[in-house]
């Protein structure tokens, strides 16, 4: 089925009911940042920190998120007993936010270690995990294919602005508390829970009023039907590629704020500040993916992505070799602003190509198939990644130059990986590779990369030029002013 047919179905819904349920759905988006906000992964690795947490456990905390992914069978399976995938989704999503609550009051009254969070936090992606293939599908229907792109653009940019603004207000208290009151700190921390626990349940009830458009679950064998999508070339061709490249990415981004906070002894402020910085350039970026991945295709954009994504990665190679903290502060922020841009648009345009590739009639158990085998490698890698740190963490490489005159001899370093570098490196590597398998992945519409690049610099400069004529047309009359005050002066 293709992708004209599967936007008729988000036309079907009448267009009082689409109007309020995309605002409803909006609001359940930014109900549900607040709950990610105060769990976020940042601050989850911090209280990891302060619990005394391994290399390894933050690698187990990373791959909880997609490990419970295997688990979406489950989903279909409760779809199908009762027909409703509103009652799935607001059911499972109840059921993964109330542990949020439970683990908050624990630690505030227990102190608990950071196993028994682990404990609660699987429940949380567990059950979260099994909500996600029928959101998917139901959220399929309800938004119209031809505005898919710019819809999800649009909720991704108030959230992320949230985030930002919370984020930041969250690390200054928190950096607060450590300075100030250091005994409260676990305690602000489970607060942080409760919190996300109550946020994530506001946003079940908007959930709760949102529109469900009748739908067609394809009858068979669960199993049988998990094997079409393998069995389709195209389909099967995004997996592989999506899986290496989750793999290469979550090798070594659950241990960036562990670096920082361990190896660059940043404190956690300035952690958020620039996780902010890349929120925005992720803001500010993504309503032009989403234009230009419904104008072209989201395969364009991830290839355009994907590469400045990999020269980040790479860059974190040379952080922490300048002695001086405002260098090593500046390369970060520029890392940060660059990776901000280009993980909007490959979030944006992954998401949307399983959407778009996956027929309306099947799509539950296409998107299931392709979280069920991007779980396996996205839940290996931090594993893998806590066991690379571990192995390289006694080990270094150091690479430079020499310049000898005679005035002046200076030692220039070029590189110098340990631990937590060797891992940037490998990640980089491995997600330089997987670019080779977008190749081959088809989608309905595509433009070659290399056109779209010509248009936006071409919208680009138009955009700069309009603005520098407009703006030497506003300051025309003050410059005349000028002009002629300095005459009569004479």
């Amino acid at each position: 089925m293709n992708d004209e047919n599967n936007a008729g179905v988000g036309k079907a819904v009448p267009l009082p009911e689409l109007r309020k349920s995309l605002r409803l759905v909006i609001y359940d988006g930014l109900s549900s940042e607040v709950m990610t906000t105060f769990t976020g992964s940042t601050f989850l690795v911090a209280m990891g920190v302060l619990l005394g947490a391994s290399n390894f456990q933050i690698g187990v905390l990373a791959s909880l998120p997609t490990f419970t992914n295997i688990f979406q069978l489950v989903s279909i399976w409760l779809v199908r007993r009762f027909n409703s995938r509103r009652t799935v989704s607001i059911a499972c999503s109840v059921l993964a936010r109330v542990p949020l609550l439970c683990a908050g009051f624990l630690i505030f009254f227990f102190s608990s270690s950071f196993t028994v969070v682990l404990c609660f936090l699987s429940f949380h992606y567990l059950f979260a995990s099994i909500a996600g293939p029928s959101w998917n599908s139901w959220m399929k229907d309800l938004v119209p294919g031809k505005s898919l792109g710019a819809f999800f653009a649009k909720r991704s940019s108030y959230n992320q602005s949230l985030n930002v603004a919370l984020s930041l207000s969250l690390a200054l208290f928190i950096d607060y508390i450590k300075n100030r009151q250091p005994q409260f700190e676990l305690h602000t921390y489970a607060v942080f829970f409760m919190i996300a626990g109550m946020a994530g349940l506001l946003g079940v009830f908007f959930l709760s009023r949102t529109y469900e458009p009748p739908s067609v679950l394809a009858a068979g064998n669960i199993f049988r039907m998990l094997k079409r999508p393998l069995m389709n070339p195209n389909f099967r061709k995004l997996l592989i590629f999506n899986s290496v490249w989750l793999f290469a990415l979550n090798l070594a981004t659950p241990f960036f704020t562990v670096f920082l906070l361990r190896t660059m002894e940043l404190p956690l402020s300035y952690i958020i500040v620039l996780a902010a910085i890349s929120q925005v350039s992720g803001i500010f970026a993504l309503r032009v993916w989403g234009k230009y991945a419904d104008r072209y295709s989201n395969k364009t954009i991830i290839a355009i992505c994907a590469p400045v994504y990999v020269l980040c990665l790479a860059a974190w190679c040379f952080v922490g070799i300048y002695t001086n903290f405002y260098n090593n502060l500046a390369l970060l922020t520029g890392i940060f602003i660059v990776s901000g841009i280009a993980t909007s648009g490959i979030n944006l345009s992954l998401t949307n190509i399983g959407l778009k590739l996956a027929p309306s009639a099947e799509s539950i158990f296409y998107l299931s198939a392709k979280n069920i085998v991007t779980a396996v490698f996205s839940a290996a890698a931090p594993l893998a990644g806590g066991l690379v740190a571990d192995y390289f963490s006694e080990r270094s490489l150091q690479m430079g130059a020499t310049w000898s005159g005679p005035h002046l001899t200076k030692t220039f370093r070029l590189i110098e990986l340990h631990d937590f570098n060797f891992l940037f490196a490998i990640a980089a590597f491995l997600a330089f590779i997987s670019l080779e398998f977008l190749i081959r992945v088809r989608e309905q519409g595509e433009v070659d990369k290399d056109e779209v690049v010509k248009v936006m610099r071409g919208n680009i400069k138009n955009n700069i030029k309009e603005s520098f004529v407009i703006g030497q047309l506003l300051d025309l009359r003050y410059q005349i002013r000028k002009i002629f005050k300095k005459k009569l002066k004479k």
